[in-house]
């Protein structure tokens, strides 16, 4: 499904764009002091200032994409966008984390393929997951510090 289908015509108002409140809470919260609270209105005009950096990037993203003639913004257009828009000093930390990305999708591919090479059937998968989920459903279910008897 892409972002168009199931809206009538034009995607969402700038009204309807937000980030989840919690979230971002939960980020401001683990980026200050302890000693320090950040008032509801703050939370909220952060959200205000990070949905619009999201519209300024994603905008000139698009500009790119449609200067190459491309019809998907790939992160090369994310990165192009700071670079023309002034924020050079994220480019780093973004290839970074793009980086980052890519090597975690590489490993994911690799866990799917040993799924793959395991030589088992996708019935002896299901049965060695339900052993699996036995075993530890039996593991939480026992007194804590009692330790469960090994299966034979």
């Amino acid at each position: 499904m892409s972002d168009r289908e199931g809206h009538s015509g034009a995607g969402p108002s700038d009204e309807d764009l937000s980030l989840p409140k919690a979230t971002v809470a939960k980020m401001i919260s683990e980026l200050l002091p302890p000693e320090v609270t950040c008032a509801k209105e703050t939370r909220d005009l952060v959200i205000e200032c990070c949905v619009e950096f999201i519209h300024l990037i994603s905008s000139e993203s698009n500009e790119i994409c449609e200067q190459e003639s491309k019809k998907t913004i790939a992160p090369e257009h994310i990165i192009g966008a700071l670079k023309r828009l002034g924020f050079d000093s994220f480019t780093a930390e973004v290839e970074d984390v793009l980086k980052d990305h890519k090597q975690q999708q590489k490993d994911r591919e690799k866990k799917a393929d040993k799924i793959k090479d395991s030589g088992l059937t996708p019935e002896e998968l299901m049965a060695k997951q339900e052993e699996l989920f036995a075993a530890s459903r039996a593991k939480f279910a026992q007194p804590q510090g009692q330790q469960p008897q090994p299966s034979t």
